[in-house]
C-alpha cells in the first residue's frame, strides 16, 4: 500500500495523475521562487502566501494557494515525498475527484485553523503539511473504522508514522502546529463521507492493474452492509464538526 511498485515515473504519473500534478507544482514553485529566484517567482509567493493579516482584509485565496508553496528545498521535498508515499493509494481508493476535494479541504481546514489560532495578526505560513495530515486522518478513520479497507501491517505503519509526525511537530522549532493539528482533523471528519463505497487498494492493485489499465469493480461486493453504524458514526462526526465550529465561534463573542 505504501511501497511503490511502479517501474517507472512515467508508469507512476499515468497511476496517479493527481498526486503526480501535485508534485510537480511544488517542484515547478520551488525551482521558480528559490532557486532560480525570477522576478515572477517573487510576485507568486507574495501573491500565494499565507497571512493572517492580508486574509482578515479580504484576500481569502491565500488559504489555498499557500497550501503550494514552500519554504525552500527539504520542506518541498518532504511535504512531496510524502505526499508520493501516502497519496497514491487514496488517490485510487477515493477517485480523483474525490482526493482534490479531500486534499484542498484539509488543506483549508490546517490554515483556517492556522488563521484562527496563530498568536498573532502578522504569521505567515507556507506549506502543504495541513493536507498533507488530512491525509493521515483518512487513513485512521480507516484504521478504527474501516478496517476492511487497510491491512494491520499498513494499519501500523500509518500509525507509528503518524505518531512520529505529531512528537515532532511539538518539538522542532519553526512547525506550524495548527495546520498538522486542524488538517488531521478535516481528515478524520470527512472519512464518514469519503470512505463510504472506497474499495481495498490491494483490490486494485492485484487484480485492476493489467498491461497499464485498471478494471473497473462493483463496490457493492466489497461493502459490508453497515447501513446503521454509518449512519450513526456520520451523525457522531457531524456533531463533533459542530462543535468545533461552535467553539471557534466561540472564541469571538
Amino acid at each position: 500500500m505504501f511501497i511503490r511498485s511502479e517501474k517507472s515515473i512515467k508508469e507512476f504519473i499515468r497511476f496517479y495523475p493527481i498526486v503526480s500534478t501535485i508534485v510537480i507544482i511544488h517542484l515547478a514553485l520551488l525551482l521558480i521562487v528559490r532557486i532560480l529566484s525570477l522576478p515572477i517567482g517573487e510576485q507568486l509567493l507574495q501573491w500565494g502566501v499565507g497571512s493572517n493579516i492580508l486574509i482578515q482584509e479580504g484576500e481569502y485565496w491565500r488559504l489555498l494557494t499557500s497550501i503550494f508553496f514552500h519554504a525552500g528545498l527539504s520542506h518541498t521535498l518532504f511535504n512531496s515525498l510524502a505526499l508520493v508515499l501516502f497519496g497514491p493509494a487514496l488517490e485510487q481508493m477515493l477517485g480523483k475527484f474525490k482526493f482534490i476535494f479531500m486534499y484542498l479541504l484539509t488543506g483549508l481546514a490546517g490554515n483556517l485553523g492556522t488563521y484562527i489560532v496563530a498568536p498573532t495578526a502578522f504569521y505567515t505560513y507556507v506549506g502543504a503539511s495541513g493536507a498533507i495530515y488530512g491525509l493521515f486522518g483518512i487513513y485512521i478513520f480507516m484504521v478504527v473504522f474501516r478496517k476492511h479497507l487497510i491491512d494491520s501491517q499498513n494499519a501500523r505503519i500509518i500509525v507509528t508514522i503518524l505518531v512520529i509526525g505529531l512528537v515532532m511537530t511539538f518539538i522542532r522549532p519553526g512547525i506550524n502546529v495548527s495546520a498538522h493539528i486542524f488538517g488531521f482533523l478535516g481528515g478524520l471528519a470527512l472519512g464518514p463521507v469519503l470512505l463510504t463505497h472506497a474499495q481495498p487498494f490491494s483490490i486494485w492493485r492485484n487484480q485492476g492493474k493489467h498491461n497499464g489499465a485498471s478494471v473497473q469493480f462493483n463496490p457493492n461486493r466489497w461493502q459490508k452492509k453497515r447501513t446503521n453504524k454509518r449512519i450513526l458514526k456520520i451523525v457522531l462526526w457531524t456533531a463533533f464538526g459542530l462543535l468545533v465550529i461552535l467553539g471557534i465561534i466561540g472564541r469571538f463573542l
